[in-house]
């Protein structure tokens, strides 16, 4: 069976390939999100998941092409406001070639210090580029992660991915066992 992942960031195929191990292939599939560079909402963040997922098993550019794919899975990072300030938010989505319906799975989520959210909310960054500023370090969302930093070490951004994929795995897992009944 062959996995695409919406994505080519090593901490998000990390984590799919830590989950579903060794007895599928995987491809690795730029694909866009379909939403703002930013999510700054659950419900745009959960879309960015949904069309990675589905763009994974049909990549589209200038012509659609397949991938052969069985399974798409899309996972997406975004931020949250709350009364209580903004929060760090995570989303997966995994779709099936037989049966392109969204299985959703959200993840952990933090408070960011407002010295960050406040470069997305005024300045308009990313979370990345605020983050690169706030750390004077590069390519973090490549590395640990907003998570890695503000957990000190304690969670990083492919557990953090991890967890979501869990879920993810656990329900398409369930909609398997239950069919078979």
């Amino acid at each position: 069976m062959k996995i695409a992942i919406g994505t080519k960031n090593p901490t998000k195929v990390n984590a799919v390939k830590k989950v579903f191990g060794d007895t599928f292939t995987y491809v690795e599939v730029a694909v866009e999100s379909g939403v703002s560079p930013q999510p700054f909402s659950d419900e745009e963040t959960i879309q960015g998941a949904i069309n990675r997922a589905r763009a994974a098993i049909k990549e589209t550019g200038a012509a659609i092409k397949e991938t052969g794919a069985d399974i798409g899975i899309g996972l997406e990072g975004g931020v949250q406001e709350t009364p209580h300030g903004l929060f760090l938010c995570n989303w997966g989505s995994l779709v099936t070639s037989k049966d392109l319906e969204p299985i959703l799975g959200g993840g952990a989520r933090i408070l960011l210090p407002e010295a960050v959210a406040g470069m997305l909310r005024y300045d308009k960054k990313e979370l990345a580029e605020a983050m690169e500023v706030y750390t004077n370090q590069k390519n973090i969302r490549k590395k640990e992660g907003a998570i890695g930093i503000f957990t000190n070490g304690n969670l990083d951004r492919t557990a953090m991915f991890y967890q979501v994929v869990l879920m993810l795995k656990g329900q398409l897992d369930f909609r398997k066992n239950q069919a078979v009944q």
